[in-house]
């Protein structure tokens, strides 16, 4: 049967053996997931005694930016334990290959595989990783971001990796409050960075919502679109971050924070990877 690069990747992902031989035991398998392990095992290759379906949601992520601090990338290496997120070569590891993509420009998960880790591509540092440890181990999420100035922001025990890109250069200033910045989207997790980021399809389920509960709450029909109204802008209000209360001082909103540092100062993106979550 054709055997197709995705079950060979499968394979490999499961077990760590090399490419040729993972696809050599599915054919003698006939796709057979489980009897290609097997077939490996008795074959005599160095298989990392994975089962399908066991969950990679610890690990490391990893944000950096250039020395221009212009550019910045953030990678999520995941494995299945905190012992082996916690151990210094395999965050190492993760730091080697966020710098290899911030060096190369990579601009998707496949291209950062690809890429060359002192010798051999990410892809089969990976693997040796797996095969070394036994676990399941893997380039989960990957993003990067551009902008006059980029501030990385990587929360303790690597379990957040934060980028924020501001629209003003890099000063003393604009690091303090991009930090600030950072360290409230760790925390806070906005969906945007405005309410002209929000998909139609968002503020139309908060109004959906907000109609339903309010028809079960016996509202009048007529100020039942009214509600809807000003439930999706205080949704907007507390989930996108410039207009979210700024968690040092409530009192103001990240978006005055950010113009009493620098006039017109402003974020244009950012990047928020999670430790089990991705994006």
């Amino acid at each position: 049967m054709n055997i197709t690069a995705a079950q060979v990747n499968e394979l490999r992902n499961l077990t760590g053996a090399g490419l040729m031989d993972c696809k050599k035991a599915l054919t003698e398998a006939n796709g057979d997931v489980q009897a290609a392990i097997d077939y490996l095992r008795k074959k005599g290759a160095k298989v990392a005694e994975l089962r399908a379906g066991r969950a990679a949601a610890e690990g490391a992520v990893i944000a950096i930016t250039s020395t221009d601090n212009k550019k910045g990338v953030a990678v999520y290496l995941s494995c299945e334990t905190d012992f082996v997120a916690k151990n210094e070569e395999f965050v190492k590891l993760a730091s080697s290959i966020a710098e290899a993509a911030l060096k190369a420009g990579s601009k998707t998960v496949e291209e950062v595989l690809a890429l060359d880790l002192g010798g051999s591509s990410v892809q089969e540092a990976v693997q040796g990783k797996v095969s070394a440890i036994g676990e399941l181990i893997s380039v989960s999420a990957y993003d990067s971001i551009e902008g006059e100035s980029v501030v990385a922001y990587n929360h303790m025990g690597n379990k957040i990796g934060v980028l924020v890109a501001l629209n003003k250069p890099l000063n003393d200033a604009v690091a303090t409050v991009g930090r600030d910045v950072a360290m409230q989207i760790a925390a806070m997790n906005p969906i945007a960075v405005d309410g002209s980021s929000v998909s139609a399809e968002t503020i139309e389920r908060e109004k959906t919502v907000a109609r339903e509960k309010a028809i079960a709450a016996g509202k009048p029909e007529n100020i039942i679109d009214r509600i809807a109204e000003g439930a999706a802008n205080t949704y907007i209000k507390e989930n996108t971050l410039l207009t979210q209360a700024f968690v040092k001082d409530g009192s103001k909103t990240v978006a005055q924070v950010l113009g009493s540092a620098e006039s017109g100062l402003t974020v244009t993106g950012f990047v928020r990877l999670e430790r089990g979550a991705g994006k």
